[in-house]
């Protein structure tokens, strides 16, 4: 059943809203031991369905009526225990609700529960989790994806209607690619990030995941907007996402993506966009973007130096424990990385020399949409790997070679299911000009419905 079908149904009183969320609670208790998907169960989540009903019965419904929505673990839930699936926040009750959370309800969605993810959002895998690994619902042994493990595993698992993450560089797209689900990294700006839990304040986003492009479009128009908690959000004009239009596009894609992709990957995204250009009367252009390849070494400069500093606050007095003393490898690297890079003598040569790298690119995204109206390319460069199995952390960065140059020049991008390898899910990402989001989705909703 299509999220807007199941939306009519539950405005039209067919099916309750404590119908609908029992049924998801049933699927955790059956399904979550074997996915790891899940942390914390909402205890309210059915008396909050039976209060949305009484609401139905008056006419009264917002737009996520009676739906079931999990989040990740570093969006702060009222009462909900938001630990970013750390040792370090493990006991921490949020006292306050995110922006996007009070929207959400304020719109009749009901918080299932806090889902997986990275350390600290510290990873493209799932597996650097205090709470042990995500696992992918398509095949157990392999990884997710990350950072938002728990929420893509949770929506490809049928555990939730909707889910939200938070992408710094690929961390929705990455593992809805591995998982076959949508998911949306919005321009920074459109979406608040009062009550997030930053990896990296310069490059978050709160974005959404879903099983089809009208839950992800339903979500982003619930949580997108200026936000006074927040003056980094843009008082942009929200048209209705969810109402697609038949656009006559101009569609690149750059042979500077594919240097940095497995060929057999890359080919099989080509072949869906030449398709989809075909059925649409779209016009196919090559693009070049010169310096994508710089694009992971910035990032990580920038994401370290950030990090570094947002963590400063976890040293054990207000919030849990001490960071250091009980964090995993990955965040700890970040941390020691962040700290020499932000030392005087350092941050000339490095971090400066990244942030000419982000405008490079910035620059080269400025000049591929005067060509293209929308960028195509593959979301991930590779296959994932099995759960347990040592890469090197150049190997695992470079999962998300392919999306960080959309965090870094602040634009929008959706990954959506879009071919199979070994029975396994490949994406195809989607990059539009920033506040575009409309052409984004009208885009993926004409290649979905292929």
């Amino acid at each position: 059943m299509s999220l807007k079908d199941k939306i009519k149904l539950i405005r039209t009183g067919k099916l309750s809203a404590e119908k609908n969320v029992k049924y998801f609670l049933e699927r955790i208790k059956e399904k979550e031991k074997g996915i790891n998907a899940f942390i914390k169960v909402s205890e309210d989540a059915v008396k909050e369905a039976k209060e949305i009903d009484k609401k139905i019965k008056k006419g009264k419904t917002g737009k996520l009526v009676g739906l079931a929505i999990a989040i990740k673990s570093n969006i702060n839930v009222k009462g909900m225990i938001t630990s970013c699936a750390s040792k370090t926040l493990s006991n921490y009750i949020s006292p306050y609700n995110a922006t996007v959370i009070k929207r959400i309800k304020d719109e009749d969605g009901i918080i299932i529960g806090m889902v997986n993810m990275d350390e600290f959002a510290c990873g493209s895998s799932g597996e650097t989790s205090a709470f042990a690994p995500t696992k992918n619902p398509i095949n157990t042994e392999l990884i997710p994806g990350g950072s938002s493990s728990g929420s893509a595993a949770a929506v490809a698992a049928e555990l939730c209607d909707l889910a939200l993450g938070s992408d710094t560089g690929g961390s929705i797209r990455n593992p809805a690619s591995h998982c076959g689900v949508i998911g949306v990294k919005p321009t920074y700006g459109l979406v608040s990030r009062y009550g997030l839990i930053d990896l990296s304040m310069s490059l978050d986003q709160i974005g959404p995941l879903s099983k089809d492009v009208y839950g992800a479009a339903l979500m982003l128009n619930t949580i997108a907007g200026r936000d006074e908690h927040d003056p980094s959000t843009f008082n942009a004009e929200i048209p209705d996402y969810t109402k697609f239009k038949n656009e006559r596009l101009k569609v690149g894609m750059s042979d500077d993506f594919k240097k940095l992709c497995d060929e057999k990957i890359y080919d099989e995204i080509e072949k869906k966009v030449k398709e989809a250009c075909k059925k649409n009367n779209w016009e196919f252009v090559k693009t070049e973007l010169e310096h994508v390849d710089l694009a992971v070494q910035a990032y990580f400069i920038l994401c370290y130096v950030e990090f570094f500093s947002s963590t400063r606050k976890f040293d054990g007095r207000k919030y849990g424990f001490k960071i250091e003393d009980v964090c995993g490898p990955e965040v700890l690297r970040r941390i020691v990385g962040g700290s020499e890079i932000s030392k005087a003598e350092h941050k000339g040569m490095y971090y400066r020399r990244a942030l000419k790298a982000k405008k490079l690119i910035t620059q080269d995204f400025d000049k591929a949409f005067k060509k293209a109206d929308i960028i195509i390319s593959p979301t991930v460069p590779r296959l994932p790997h099995k759960i347990g199995v040592k890469i090197s952390a150049e190997e695992m960065y470079g999962y998300d070679a392919l999306t960080i140059p959309a965090n870094l020049a602040g634009i929008c991008a959706i990954s959506i299911p879009s071919a199979k390898i070994n029975k396994i899910p490949v994406g195809m990402q989607i990059m539009a000009p920033s506040f575009q989001e409309a052409r984004m989705f009208n885009a993926a909703f004409a290649i979905e419905s292929l």
